[in-house]
């Protein structure tokens, strides 16, 4: 089967998301396009500590919100790979990389962080 390709179209609707979050007060600690092994598409991975997380469906429903808010239409709404701040797989990434000055546009892959095995990663921010 084909590998996925991240395209210029995706990181762009992908900064649109985070940016609708940042309005939203929602600011995402960790954004992140990534090939993980368990999906044949790419995901938009958040974590935030300001998207509620009391249920598994809370958060996606904030994001969601601010989606359609920012006039994003549902079509060009990307997949999205919402974990918890003290997921195994954001902890790591926060602790190798929340040091670093400016982590737009990294690429990552080829590496294990948590519980997670990273194919390739475009990075918007990791604080």
């Amino acid at each position: 089967m084909d590998q996925a390709v991240l395209v210029s179209f995706d990181i762009e609707t992908g900064k649109e998301v985070i940016d609708a979050l940042d309005r939203e007060g929602k600011t995402p600690n960790v954004a992140l396009w990534a090939k993980l092994p368990d999906y044949e598409n790419w995901r938009l991975v958040i974590a935030s500590d300001r998207l509620d997380q009391s249920s598994s469906r809370s958060g996606y429903t904030e994001i969601n919100a601010a989606i359609k808010k920012a006039g994003i239409p549902m079509h060009q709404k990307p997949s999205i790979f919402l974990r918890s701040m003290d997921n195994p797989f954001i902890r790591d990434l926060r602790r190798a990389f929340a040091s670093a000055a400016d982590t737009y546009g990294m690429r990552l892959g080829g590496q294990m962080f948590g519980d997670k095995y990273l194919e390739d990663a475009f990075v918007y921010r990791i604080r």
